[in-house]
């Protein structure tokens, strides 16, 4: 299996400016992706995505790269323990905005898997477990946006 960028492509009756506050912000993100979010976003900012609770969950961290509202957040995701996300030992994820009609195209993609360097049943694992993530975690993106804009 190739084990490219994962990306993922909906399209949200939201403007680009809260679509881009829903993905950046952490009042937001713990509202549709990770149970709690601590971010610092600013280029270079750090943060967290805690799933699960403080005690037996996951916790990710993270370093902001880009924020250009409302059209690009990202940030690198997954460096080994101990180490910042910086290129060549994290992954990328990118939220991209694009203005569509009345609302937004939102291309989120998680890059970078191959300069990882795990091993092929390390790789493979992680990648369709991030793959399954995203599939679960951008129609909640969808409909938390679309409830923000209907209420």
């Amino acid at each position: 299996m190739e084990h490219g960028t994962i990306a993922r492509e909906i399209h949200v009756d939201a403007s680009p400016e809260t679509v881009f506050e829903v993905v950046s912000r952490p009042e937001h993100i713990s509202q549709w992706w990770s149970d709690e979010a601590l971010i610092d976003v600013v280029p270079g900012g750090s943060g967290e995505l805690l799933f699960g609770d403080r005690a037996t969950g996951h916790v990710a961290l993270l370093t902001v790269v880009e924020v250009d509202p409302p059209r690009r957040f990202s940030f690198r995701w997954c460096a080994p323990a101990g180490e910042s996300a910086v290129e060549g030992n994290s992954l990328l994820v990118t939220f991209d905005l694009v203005p569509s009609g009345t609302g937004t195209t939102v291309r989120v993609t998680d890059a970078g898997w191959r300069e990882l360097g795990w091993d092929e049943a390390v790789l493979d694992h992680e990648y369709q477990d991030h793959s399954q993530g995203w599939d679960h975690f951008v129609p909640l993106l969808e409909a938390y946006v679309g409830g923000l804009v209907s209420s």
